[in-house]
């Protein structure tokens, strides 16, 4: 079902299909530019994004914003979100139900965005994008295609403030999207 994004919008904020909306402060569906070449997912909302109401703040996000400044484009030029649009108790990881619930919202979103690269950030989304027997280790650095949507998977910017010796793989991810999104003739304002 094709929707706007003031009807996704209005579906997410109204949305009860698991128990994570009774936890949580506020919806956080996304942000940035709304027909991005680049579409960014990552788990679910923490604590900050929660209070917020943005994906990617604190920590975590600003790592985020750094390295996607180290390619080049600013945080308002992509798209980003969450696998799962509430916030799960003690940001646990989201359980397999509450990806399955939430999932129609995202795969709406991406049909809004309609992106030429989805970058992947960390487990969690890889599972929800690439199917449940992905593992971030196994497929990390790699492209898969989905319709015409390149996808390539990376570390959480989470993960990577507790393990910085994965930065250097994240910086080849990183540079393997920028050379993508540089052959499909995305951002030539930016990316050059």
């Amino acid at each position: 079902m094709r929707v706007s994004w003031a009807q996704l919008a209005d579906q997410v904020s109204g949305c009860t299909a698991c128990a994570l909306c009774e936890g949580c402060i506020q919806k956080v569906l996304g942000q940035g530019d709304p027909k991005a070449p680049l579409m960014l997912i990552g788990e679910g909302p923490g604590e900050q994004e929660d209070k917020r109401g943005e994906a990617f703040v604190g920590r975590a996000g600003e790592l985020l914003t750094n390295m996607l400044a180290a390619i080049d484009l600013p945080r308002e030029r992509v798209y980003i979100c969450n696998a799962v649009k509430c916030r799960p108790p003690q940001n646990r990881t989201p359980r397999p139900d509450e990806l399955d619930a939430c999932r129609p919202h995202l795969l709406r979103q991406i049909a809004l965005v309609k992106p030429k690269v989805i970058f992947l950030l960390g487990a969690t989304a890889v599972r929800v994008m690439l199917g449940p027997n992905y593992r971030i280790t196994q497929c990390r650095g790699q492209w898969y295609q989905r319709g015409d949507i390149r996808i390539m998977a990376t570390f959480h910017p989470a993960a990577l403030l507790r393990d910085p010796r994965r930065k250097h793989e994240t910086w080849a991810d990183l540079k393997m999207v920028r050379k993508e999104l540089l052959q499909q003739g995305a951002y030539p304002d930016l990316l050059s």
